[in-house]
């Protein structure tokens, strides 16, 4: 039986101490790592910091770069994959898109640690200051079509349709101040995809000690403010798909299946100038 989408820190405590095959991520960077982690954790913030294209030379480049990586980690098909970043709000969802990709590479057995690192701080448990050396698998990639991503093409056919464009990147992207984290001026244009909605990703949490996700009821308020139900179908996109699958993580918890990611998003649709935009101030 597949492991819970979350999973909190004294669950994955117990985990480790059982007989239950667990591969821990850490999405960080190589820097926060090393000042200390989760036991046994390995380090892959490439997670986190690659780039992709929805082109067919772009996803044969993701899924081997990624098949390599995770079987490098020690992922075989056997093991629980758990993953974490250092808050569900700071790491910009590193760990849902490891996650996703995961998934997307068909994967089967894959928590996030609900809360991350700070969440296992904040219990008291162990930290690590050990770098392990794990023992390389062979990743069991298969092909799981287009049931969790899409690209441009399907993005364009979704335009004036009945599917949600959701766009949930940070409000001066959103209002086309800036193109990117990386910087204002990082994509060539700055603006929206036509006829998007917008939630702010960080709205998806409750801020506390450790910050969370909202629960079901709260998630689907936010939702029902762009027109989102759990019936609707939705494609969600940011500027590189991270915090759209911290998204994508928080509607699936709230029982909101019919959601698709597009990888490229705002990062490959800017760059292409065939492809329409909305310029300007949203209102």
């Amino acid at each position: 039986m597949p492991s819970p989408l979350l999973v909190n820190a004294a669950t994955l405590n117990e985990m480790l101490s059982s007989d239950t095959p667990v591969v821990i991520i850490d999405t960080r960077s190589p820097e926060a790592y090393e000042q200390g982690h989760i036991p046994g954790a390995v380090n892959i913030h490439s997670i986190f910091t690659f780039l992709a294209t929805s082109t067919p030379e772009g996803i044969e480049e993701l899924k081997e770069n990624f098949a390599s990586t995770f079987g490098e980690a020690g992922l075989s098909g056997a093991e629980t994959a758990v993953l974490y970043e250092d808050a569900m709000n700071t790491g910009f969802g590193q760990s849902c898109r490891g996650y996703f990709l995961l998934n997307y590479l068909g994967y089967e057995d894959v928590s996030i640690l609900h809360g991350g690192y700070q969440a296992w701080h904040a219990e008291g448990f162990e930290i690590s200051l050990e770098t392990p050396t794990p023992e390389a698998k062979t990743f069991p990639l298969k092909d799981t079509g287009n049931s969790l991503m899409i690209d441009k093409e399907d993005v364009l056919s979704a335009l004036d349709s009945d599917k949600i464009l959701l766009d949930v990147r940070d409000v001066d992207e959103w209002v086309a101040d800036s193109s990117s984290p990386y910087g204002k001026d990082f994509c060539p244009r700055k603006g929206r995809l036509p006829g998007a909605v917008w939630i702010e990703w960080y709205r998806m949490m409750k801020p506390g000690l450790v910050p969370l996700f909202k629960t079901p009821d709260e998630i689907l308020a936010e939702c029902k403010t762009a027109g989102i139900t759990k019936d609707s179908e939705v494609y969600l996109y940011c500027f590189k798909g991270a915090r759209a699958s911290n998204t994508l993580v928080a509607l699936k918890s709230a029982g909101i299946e019919n959601v698709k990611l597009y990888f490229g998003s705002w990062n490959e649709w800017s760059r292409i100038p065939e492809l329409p935009i909305e310029e300007g101030k949203p209102f």
